[in-house]
């Protein structure tokens, strides 16, 4: 969860495009990032694959007034509204992005090329349909900051009891190389989300660096199969609420415009 999910990408800087926040050119920049190239296939009215620019001009067109992002896992269709086809094929990948406005649904398809040394990555979004219907499992903003307030304060004390928790120098040098990159220039949300969005992201992203670290170090001093257990049973809820939190974030935007059309 340290690297910014594409679906992240696409959809904030998506949103800012809708409001009128950022040209085309630059939102395509940050949505591309360091991959090589996006196309989206499967567009309405689209025979072949076309690039991001006039696939967001098309999903305008098309009534797409925002984007919401789903980072689902097995078990747990976080973000997700089906049909069955798209749940499938957004889980697979373990994000999508849903739109709001129009009965769609983007799913992204990684390919890697080139010699070792210099791979480049192209992105394939899969335009599908999608049903209308509330996001499983999304909190709002509020309520993910708690929770992940909660989650982390549990799971801490059990995995320092363990001796693996997300602590120590292994952990720290991982934070810090996390904050350089940050402060050289990468912004953790789009232009017109809130800065409490921003805030409940960039915790939760703290958060899933932490599980990470944590379930790369090994056994630690869980020497025994209880303990290891242990430790994976308090890994699980602080990374499903990290989770929910970034997807809270990515889609407040949406929610606040929806909370004023009712």
């Amino acid at each position: 969860m340290l690297s910014e999910p594409r679906s992240g990408r696409l959809a904030a800087w998506g949103n800012a495009l809708l409001a009128g926040l950022v040209s085309p050119d630059d939102a395509v920049l940050a949505i591309v990032g360091e991959d090589a190239v996006h196309r989206v296939e499967g567009l309405p009215g689209e025979s072949a694959p076309v690039g991001l620019t006039l696939a967001l001009g098309r999903l305008r067109a098309l009534g797409v007034t925002g984007l919401r992002v789903a980072l689902p896992t097995s078990g747990h269709p976080l973000g997700l509204s089906g049909p069955p086809a798209f749940n499938a094929r957004a889980l697979d990948a373990e994000e999508a992005v849903v739109c709001y406005g129009a009965a769609l649904g983007l799913v992204p398809e990684v390919y890697e090329a080139g010699p070792a040394g210099d791979v480049h990555v192209e992105v394939v979004w899969h335009c599908l349909p999608v049903r209308e219907a509330p996001p499983a499992d999304v909190p709002s903003l509020g309520e993910a900051e708690r929770e992940l307030a909660e989650a982390l304060r549990d799971a801490t004390e059990v995995l320092s009891r363990l001796d693996v928790a997300g602590s120590g120098p292994v952990a720290e040098a991982a934070v810090d190389a996390y904050r350089a990159r940050a402060e050289r220039g990468r912004e953790v949300l789009a232009p017109g989300y809130p800065p409490r969005a921003v805030r409940v992201l960039e915790l939760a992203q703290r958060v899933g660096l932490l599980v990470s670290v944590a379930y790369e170090r090994g056994p630690g001093g869980a020497v025994s199969a209880s303990e290891m257990v242990a430790r994976a049973e308090a890994l699980r809820p602080v990374e499903r609420t990290a989770r929910r939190a970034q997807v809270a974030a990515y889609n407040s935007v949406v929610e606040e415009r929806e909370k004023g059309v009712r």
